[in-house]
């Protein structure tokens, strides 16, 4: 009994945080919403933004593994999984955000994907079991998260050869030097961020 308490407490915390949707804009998912939750920091990457990104992808997410490093509401993730990813792996420190991201990939019947509740620096200072072809770090802003997750990435072997990395910053960030490897391929800025991708 009090095993099922706790679950229905936990679902109570999650209805109560429900903040609103993030839209698949392609694939096979295309038009579908996921719910994603009301918590201070998560900040999904707008739909414009996505499709910019998604088209400077459109020849390589294909079978592609991917690593979201700050998953949030999952909205690079499932975006990759509904273009044919061949696996995708979620960093997300939140215990909420976690269950919601679960949630998300039981509803859509994703077996390719794997949720890991971590604080994603302390993970990626861990040497790699797999590497990835593509990369997506979109941190929250203001907590200097950018350059040690890519300088880990970089260090600890998580990158395959010709690995892409999309990063996501806002714009006012001047101390960001990505690593030597890396090679800047696009950049584009809307309001307040800049996105760019490198190859490594």
């Amino acid at each position: 009994m009090g095993k099922n308490h706790q679950v229905k407490s936990h679902d109570r915390s999650i209805k109560s945080k429900k903040g609103g949707f993030i839209r698949l804009i392609s694939g096979k998912w295309r038009g579908k919403k996921l719910a994603v939750l009301n918590i201070e920091g998560l900040r999904p990457t707008t739909d414009r933004t996505k499709e910019t990104l998604f088209n400077w992808l459109m020849h390589d997410i294909h079978n592609a593994n991917c690593l979201d490093c700050f998953s949030g509401s999952g909205s690079l993730a499932f975006e990759a999984l509904s273009r044919s990813a061949q696996s995708v792996t979620l960093l997300e420190r939140d215990k909420l955000v976690c269950q919601q991201l679960k949630q998300n990939l039981q509803n859509l019947k994703v077996e390719n994907a794997l949720v890991i509740e971590t604080d994603s620096i302390s993970y990626l200072q861990q040497i790699a079991k797999k590497s990835f072809n593509i990369i997506f770090i979109d941190p929250p802003f203001n907590q200097s998260l950018l350059q040690p997750c890519c300088d880990a990435l970089e260090k600890n072997n998580y990158l395959a050869e010709g690995a892409l990395i999309y990063v996501e910053m806002e714009k006012r960030i001047s101390h960001f030097s990505a690593p030597e490897t890396w090679t800047l391929l696009k950049e584009k800025g809307t309001g307040q961020v800049i996105y760019q991708l490198y190859k490594r």
